[in-house]
């Protein structure tokens, strides 16, 4: 069964830092584009950050630029978001994600068929 597992979510300082993983078991992720996205307090989900099958390509929502980034490894089947210069506006539950849509076509949340549970960040001021 195609399983997306995330961890590594808690509480943090503004300023601090965190490194969310997203472990893939059930399908072969070589084959996929791997997202984050992300669900604020109120708000609708988000679109975060993704990485292309061989790491070659990685895009982000504007908000995050040049404080997170994501990467991955296809040998150990997982997916990382480190994330630095946290905002108390980045609280939210962080969700992984996996499409085999091409890498410029995965860009919205409804091109993901798989998804994780989730895992809390909570940044506090």
């Amino acid at each position: 069964q195609e399983q997306l597992v995330e961890s590594g979510g808690g509480l943090v300082q503004a300023g601090g830092s965190l490194k969310l993983s997203c472990a893939a078991s059930g399908f072969m992720v070589s084959n996929y584009v791997l997202g984050w996205f992300r669900q604020g307090p109120g708000k609708e989900r988000e679109f975060v950050a993704r990485i292309a099958r061989n790491s070659a390509g990685t895009y982000y929502a504007d908000s995050v630029k040049g404080r997170f980034t994501v990467s991955r490894s296809n040998v150990q089947r997982m997916m990382y978001l480190q994330m630095d210069n946290l905002k108390p506006e980045d609280t939210a539950v962080y969700y992984c994600a996996a499409t085999t849509r091409i890498f410029s076509r995965a860009d919205t949340s409804d091109a993901y068929p798989i998804w994780g549970q989730g895992t809390p960040v909570t940044v506090s001021s």
